[in-house]
């Protein structure tokens, strides 16, 4: 299950955590980030929140280039990949701002 992180506390685990806690997937992110300029969010999943939000901000993704700077609002931990993408999917479908008036 995923849960919610704290902002600003980013990274991965270390490969002998997740040997320890019996898994080889890495820990995945799902983040969501808010345009003040556009009025609009955007939601994606990473391993690294801290240098996809970079990315975003220096106009790297087609999207997020018309909105920078993007703010981040969100970050749920995953415990792999497949989760993550899950999440991902559930907040596209269910629309960013009203997952996030919701949850």
């Amino acid at each position: 299950m995923w849960r919610s992180s704290r902002l600003g506390v980013t990274g991965s685990v270390s490969a002998s955590r997740r040997r320890r806690e019996g898994r080889q997937e890495m820990e995945c992110f799902v983040y969501i980030l808010h345009s003040g300029k556009l009025g609009k969010y955007y939601v994606g999943q990473t391993s690294n929140v801290e240098k996809r939000l970079i990315a975003h901000n220096k106009g790297s993704n087609r999207f997020t280039s018309k909105g920078v700077p993007w703010k981040l609002i969100k970050i749920y931990t995953c415990d792999d990949r497949t989760e993550a993408i899950k999440l991902e999917r559930k907040i596209k479908k269910r629309g960013i701002k009203r997952y996030l008036d919701e949850n």
